[in-house]
Parts: structure tokens; C-alpha cells; sequence
């Protein structure tokens, strides 16, 4: 580890030999910000028997990959693996330090900040990083209407975790960087609990990740019993449900179906909001959509900032006029 001269470094998540795409997506970002400051990257990776998926970070980009390879490390366990990474961080002593905002992440990112008593940004959805090696991390502000920019300027590393698909996954290159060992020992007393059993939960519906078409309502529907005008007209378009997060809250859908900064990122070809308001901490999560359709009875709701087409109206009467109209084509 004395060796190590990468100045970011991008915790790439992987689970039973796959890495998750927000790791990819990450390092992608950090190898655009890096030349900046005049630093190179490192991705850092923990597991059993990962020697192929290390491999396969050199062909991402990354100048180094630090390894740490041990049986306790196979599955993600939070002591086992603050352990590792604080350890390591202390020895090569990193500016930076990103993390996917996965639910490995979320619970992975706090303890080990705290550990290193240092910043942490949390569902970041933009990083920047100027000549002086300052990360600043872009965050929905104030009620989500907003954009706030955070950096931690006097405590290293600088950490922050990033939503998945916030970022486009870099393309293959020639691999130029090199694999290293990093410290993996741990005691029995990092590793606090052992797991007894995985459990593959199935999705109802369309998946979000793979929709062409989405769509989505949010606290503007009212009530459960209205939440049947979204999943119908989703149906007739042979698309996925999607959700702010006041109607998860209210149990009126799954968590899986919330879309935003602390849901998902999804890429539809057509994308309809219905009873939306339209807070940044959703809007970022649609971004990428292709073509945008918001339905709201308030003409000053902020989603028709962010659409392509708005329609004002009670979407108890819009939504089955479309409905109709629909099923006679």
C-alpha cells in the first residue's frame, strides 16, 4: 500500500462476482475529473476471489485497482469491511473518496466517514473537482427545489456517495494501470454477524431499470383508491409504474417503484407524471428521459418547469379520456 499514488479512489461495489453498474459509472466520472488536479484514480474492490472483476477494472480506465481478496470478505459485512477500507485509507491517505449510494453504500459510507472523522455528501447527483483538489458534490437543497453545492474543505478524504445511473459508464480501453494488495486482515470482532441465507425477492410489474415507458404519480393522485388510473394507464402502454416518495410512504406502492434521488434513475422513451409537484429531489431522477408529460391541475406547479409537454387538469378526467382513446386504437 506505500506504493499507491492514486488520489481518488471509487469503491466499486460487487455482490456473488458482479459489480454493480453505479461502481463502473463512478470511476467513469472520477477518470473525467482527475486531470484537473493532476491525480489518478483508483478503483478499490473487496471480495473472494476477484481476480477476473479486477481485471476488468483495468479495461474501465482505472490507474490503479486495489485488491483486497479474503474469505470474510466475500459477503459485504459493515465491520469487515470499514476495517479493511479505514485501514487503507489511514496508510495511503487519499483525497477523495466515492461511493454508489446502493443500500451497501448508504450503510458502508457513514460509518467508515465516521471512522476517518471526515465529511460525507450524501445522494450526491453531480461531483466537481477544481485544480486545488476540492470536491464539490451537487445535492437537491432546500425542500428539493434547489441545487446545493457542498465541499469538506479542511478534513481528507473528501467522501461522498452517488446515486446509480447518475453517470454513463466509460468505454473499454486498453488497459495502462496495475493491480494491487491492499491489507486485508480482519478479527473476528470486525466481522459481527454472518449470513445465513440470500433471499431473491421478484419484482411485480415491468422493471424500471429497462422501461421504455414509465408512468409515475405522486402525492397529487390523493388517495389509494385513485392509484388505480396510474397502473391502468401504464398497462394500456405496456409500461412500468413509477413513484415520488409520498405515495411509498403512504402504502399506496412499493418502495422499488420510487424514482429520484433517493429511488432510482430511470430512461424512458416517454415518461408521464401524473399529480407531480415537480421537487428537484424526483426531477433527477427523469432526467434522462427522452420525452416528458406532466399532468397537474396547479398551471404553477414547478414540473412544467421540466417537461415537454404539460397538461393542466384533474387527471381523473385526462387520464381516462387517454384511457379511451387508447383502447378504441
Amino acid at each position: 500500500m506505500d506504493d499507491v499514488t492514486s488520489k481518488i479512489w471509487v469503491f466499486v461495489e460487487q455482490r456473488r462476482g458482479r459489480i454493480a453498474d453505479v461502481g463502473l459509472e463512478i470511476l467513469g466520472k472520477a477518470l473525467s475529473l482527475a486531470p484537473a488536479a493532476g491525480w489518478k484514480v483508483a478503483a478499490v474492490l473487496l471480495g473472494h476471489g476477484i481476480t477476473s472483476m479486477a481485471e476488468r477494472l483495468l479495461e474501465y480506465g482505472a490507474d490503479e485497482v486495489l485488491v483486497a481478496d479474503e474469505k470474510l470478505l466475500e459477503d459485504y459485512c459493515g465491520g469487515t469491511y470499514v476495517a479493511v477500507l479505514e485501514r487503507a485509507v489511514l496508510r495511503a491517505k487519499p483525497e477523495v473518496l466515492l461511493i454508489g449510494a446502493t443500500a451497501m453504500g448508504t450503510d458502508l459510507a457513514p460509518r467508515l466517514a465516521a471512522r476517518l472523522r471526515t465529511g460525507l455528501s450524501a445522494h450526491s447527483i453531480d461531483l466537481e473537482l477544481d485544480s486545488k483538489g476540492e470536491l464539490i458534490a451537487v445535492i437537491p437543497w432546500s425542500g428539493g427545489d434547489y441545487l446545493g453545492r457542498i465541499s469538506c474543505p479542511k478534513s481528507r478524504p473528501q467522501m461522498a456517495t452517488i446515486n446509480p445511473g447518475i453517470f454513463e459508464i466509460p468505454e473499454k480501453r486498453e488497459p495502462r494501470g496495475c493491480i494491487k494488495e491492499m491489507d486485508c486482515a480482519v478479527s473476528a470482532g470486525d466481522h459481527s454477524y454472518r449470513i445465513v441465507e440470500f433471499y431473491q425477492e421478484s419484482v411485480a410489474g415491468s422493471s424500471l431499470a429497462s422501461a421504455e415507458v414509465i408512468v409515475a404519480g405522486g402525492y397529487g393522485i390523493g388517495k389509494k383508491e385513485d392509484w388505480h388510473y396510474v397502473e391502468e394507464l401504464a398497462s394500456l402502454l405496456n409500461g412500468a409504474v413509477g413513484s415520488t416518495r409520498p405515495p411509498v410512504d403512504e402504502g399506496w406502492v412499493e418502495h422499488d417503484r420510487m424514482i429520484g434521488q433517493s429511488g432510482r434513475t430511470v430512461y424512458p422513451k416517454l415518461y408521464i407524471g401524473v399529480g407531480i409537484s415537480g421537487h428537484m429531489h424526483h426531477i433527477v431522477g427523469i432526467k434522462k428521459a427522452d420525452l416528458t408529460i406532466a399532468i397537474n391541475q396547479d398551471p404553477d406547479a414547478a414540473v412544467f418547469d421540466h417537461c415537454n409537454v404539460g397538461l393542466v387538469g384533474d387527471f381523473r378526467e385526462i387520464i381516462p379520456a387517454l384511457i379511451e382513446e387508447l383502447k378504441n386504437k
